[in-house]
């Protein structure tokens, strides 16, 4: 299990800040993640419409994409940094 945090515009859109998730075996990278959140209800998939800017963080630190969550203890999901 994992436990999966989200921030500002995700939170709001899928409507909680936090999931405690079983993932699928097959779900190894952030970006499988993504792509498998949007199954969980018309809510996940509103949030995760446009998956490219979406960033996320396995344990605090910042991964592409492309990199494994394997292990992972908790997971954050973000919207794209903006500067100010």
């Amino acid at each position: 299990m994992v436990h999966i945090v989200y921030f500002a515009w995700v939170r709001e859109r899928i409507g909680k800040s936090e999931d405690d998730i079983d993932l699928p075996a097959e779900v190894t990278t952030a970006r499988e993640l993504i792509t498998y959140l949007t199954t969980l209800g018309e809510e996940y998939e509103a949030a995760f419409e446009f998956p490219d800017v979406i960033r996320v963080a396995v344990n605090q630190e910042h991964i592409d994409h492309d990199e494994s969550i394997v292990g992972a203890r908790e997971i954050g999901i973000f919207p794209p940094m903006t500067g100010g």
